[in-house]
């Protein structure tokens, strides 16, 4: 049985679905996408590639005509003209007309001329400031192009191998012409939900991730005793700052080796720092806490491992040789040993582990579905040290990813996901990323919500940046807040920083002003918990992600292309972060915010702001510009000084006028595979004509709470809205707050606002 398991590929098309003549195939994978590929052998490719994994899809409607001269494919959106030739495609006879935008792509023009809008970058090593980023699927123009021609497909072992016939059509056609191309073209317009569903459909779904992850994450490089840790945690928990996460840097392991080794590769405790792993993560998640442990594999495995000799044993070595074992991303042998003998057994492993330098052989499901409560919850993969391995093409990164990915979720209950730099097209289905090692400047932090957004054009959503910045000097405690306010307002919240003894990432050593905002921004983050995995269901469903650049929705306006500072945070916020610090004489900072068409509210002062332009805000260190559409519905878990990730028995609904709207709010166990089988509760929140409903949950509601509190907030208002109905209002946020009311997931409840004054 292959370790780690293999993905349900269902790599070949409909036979319906393709239009081939001699060197040329096309499928027509949906009505807005178009599989193109020369074959100077007439030898096509049918197996997944690293990129596209189910062209398996239902046929969609497209009219086809094939004469000795030219082939015609039509779709409800795309026209497909190639006027047949003896030596591949040229822009003079493949082009394809998107019939609604009246655009046309023909063969060979590039990304630059459609006005591609970029996706993102593998790292942001060493960036201070802006890096260039990878062309994505999304343009100006409204097409695409993905040549798929070089990457590598998984062979029936669930391996990547090079494609058929590389090596010697290499040899004889390099000096003539490329012998076969594999090319994607997404024609789209500006559908771009369409366009991110359709290729998460055809390339892999963005999995549904861990509830947990969503809270605040604590991380440092530094050495850390086992001691030191968790009295920090117990800090964290006294001051009531909430953590979710613990991470645990490279110091875990040995890293003065004694023999050739860096010290950057390990995979042996060091008892010094860490006298008992196992009670140690025992701890954290009595804590409720959970962990990761860093991982630099590129050095293999040397001889002061404590699992060199059954390592070595496996790969056919002798152990009194004390010869290192080298990484090798490419031998299906090294990484089943890799993960079974290097790294299961610090997960609590269900699958046996066999010491004597073989791997017992066991059905796959065997012993699954127990895990160690003392075993790490996930690795961090922080792979930096090449793209090159044995197999021409497949970079080490890449790999890593996939089978990491894969290995989390062997037992199809846990939910898995990895926690590495981006790979590539593709990684979209190993969330979440780290994103590296930044420079501590005002300019790493302004560039951040640009690259942030713009991942959504690869599907790439869940990034982890270091918040408050890497290494170098510290800036100043403002540039540490403001970074931790676009932590909360950011995909996933991460503190970090280098062993740099002068860097601080505490907040309460910070002066007492930070302190105070830090610590409400992470406390908030944990209220958010309820909206963001609401929202990490719908990337789940459509390949959209949680953070998006403000031309979604907007690509007839020049201005949203301008609003590069600024983007959206789910379906009902817009967030515009910080990013320069404030007057000296003011104690304030200005930015312009372009606000789309229709009305929009500051979502903590309630004040009204018309859309369709640019607004200067004024913002003091405490203030966060995040801004509510008209109609928004927000819930959000109480502010607690810890925990608080779980389904709560409280919620507090935020509620904008001014437009109807719907809101689901999505509910599972945050952990398993279960949601897969309709284990999970949704609560349908809609607001019409100014009549708020709250609907009976449907689905599984044994996972929710028996009884749940609401309390009503309408924000943005007229204090005369108030006046017929129980509750207090607020002038200073513009909010009437009801009464709080207890419903029972079956119980529905209706709230008439009356004439609303915004």
């Amino acid at each position: 049985m292959p370790l780690p398991p293999v993905p349900s590929f269902k790599p070949v098309a409909n036979t319906d679905a393709i239009v081939a003549m001699h060197n040329v195939r096309f499928t027509v994978l949906t009505d807005r996408i178009i599989r193109i590929e020369f074959s100077n052998d007439n030898i096509f490719e049918d197996r997944p590639s690293q990129v596209f994994w189910y062209r398996g899809q239902p046929v969609p409607k497209f009219k086809k005509k094939i004469t000795p001269k030219v082939v015609e494919i039509e779709t409800d959106y795309l026209y497909l003209v190639y006027k047949i030739g003896r030596s591949g495609f040229t822009s003079r006879n493949l082009s394809i007309k998107l019939k609604q935008g009246k655009v046309t792509w023909r063969y060979g023009d590039s990304a630059v001329k459609a006005g591609n809008l970029k996706g993102t970058a593998r790292t942001l090593d060493g960036v201070a400031g802006r890096t260039k980023l990878e062309d994505g699927l999304v343009s100006k123009a409204g097409w695409s192009a993905v040549d798929d021609s070089k990457t590598l497909v998984f062979d029936e072992s669930g391996w990547l191998v090079p494609r058929v016939g590389e090596k010697s059509l290499k040899a004889r056609f390099a000096k003539t012409f490329r012998d076969s191309l594999d090319i994607y073209f997404f024609g789209y317009g500006h559908d771009f939900p369409a366009l991110l569903l359709d290729y998460t459909r055809i390339a892999g779904e963005v999995p549904m991730i861990p509830r947990y992850i969503l809270g605040n994450w604590w991380s440092r490089y530094w050495a850390y005793s086992q001691d030191e840790l968790q009295s920090l945690m117990q800090e964290f928990r006294a001051r009531d700052i909430p953590l979710s996460v613990c991470i645990v840097d490279m110091d875990w392991h040995i890293t003065k080796t004694g023999n050739e080794s860096m010290g950057w590769t390990g995979y042996t405790w060091n008892r010094e720092l860490f006298p008992d792993p196992q009670g140690f993560i025992a701890w954290l998640h009595s804590q409720g806490l959970r962990t990761a442990l860093n991982l630099h594999p590129a050095d293999g495995v040397h001889p002061h491992e404590e699992q060199y000799e059954a390592m070595a044993k496996w790969m056919g070595i002798d152990p009194e040789s004390k010869t290192s074992i080298p990484f090798d991303i490419s031998n299906p042998r090294f990484m089943k040993g890799y993960f079974k003998i290097l790294h299961h057994p610090y997960e609590g492993s269900p699958l046996p582990l066999a010491l004597s330098g073989a791997l017992a052989k066991t059905k796959r499901g065997e012993g699954l579905g127990v895990r160690d409560k003392r075993g790490v919850d996930f690795w961090w993969m922080d792979w930096q040290q090449g793209k090159e391995s044995r197999v021409k093409g497949l970079d080490p990164l890449w790999g890593l990813n996939h089978l990491h990915f894969q290995d989390h979720g062997r037992d199809g209950k846990k939910r898995p996901f990895v926690f590495s730099r981006w790979g590539g097209l593709g990684n979209h289905r190993y969330p979440i990323g780290f994103s590296g090692d930044t420079v501590i400047e005002w300019s790493s932090l302004a560039f951040q919500p640009y690259f942030t957004s713009t991942a959504a054009n690869v599907a790439y959503g869940w990034w982890s940046h270091d918040i408050g910045g890497h290494f170098y000097e510290d800036g100043t405690p403002e540039l540490y807040l403001r970074w931790v306010q676009f932590g909360v307002f950011s995909p996933i919240f991460r503190l970090h920083s280098t062993n740099m003894p002068a860097l601080e990432r505490r907040p309460w050593a910070k002066p007492e002003r930070i302190y105070h905002a830090a610590r409400d921004a992470m406390q908030l983050r944990h209220a958010l918990i309820p909206y963001i995995y609401s929202m990490a269901w719908r990337v789940h469903q459509t390949g959209l992600s949680l953070v998006t650049p403000m031309y979604y929705g907007n690509m007839d306006s020049d201005e949203a292309f301008k609003a590069k500072d600024q983007y959206f945070f789910g379906t009902e916020l817009l967030a515009a972060p910080v990013i320069k610090p404030v007057n000296d004489k003011t104690g304030l900072t200005t930015q312009k915010i372009w606000f789309p068409p229709g009305s929009w509210f500051n979502f903590f002062s309630g004040e009204q702001i018309k859309g369709g332009t640019w607004h200067t805000a004024k913002a003091a260190l405490e203030d966060i510009p995040v801004y509510a559409k008209a109609g928004a519905i927000v819930p959000l878990a109480p502010k607690v000084g810890w925990g608080e990730i779980e389904n709560p028995k409280e919620l507090d609904l935020y509620i904008f006028p001014g437009a109807d709207n719907r809101f689901e709010l999505y509910e599972d166990d945050g952990e398993t595979t279960d949601y897969r089988r309709g284990k999970y509760a949704i609560t349908v929140f809609t607001l019409k004509k100014n009549k708020f409903t709250i609907h009976a949950s449907s689905g599984d509601t044994n996972l929710i709470p028996a009884q749940r509190t609401y309390r009503i907030h309408l924000r943005g208002v007229d204090e005369r809205t108030s006046a017929a109905l129980p509750g207090k209002y607020d002038p200073t946020t513009r909010t009437l707050s009801l009464e709080s009311v207890t419903l029972k997931p079956n119980d529905s409840l209706q709230v008439q606002f009356g004439n609303v004054r915004k």
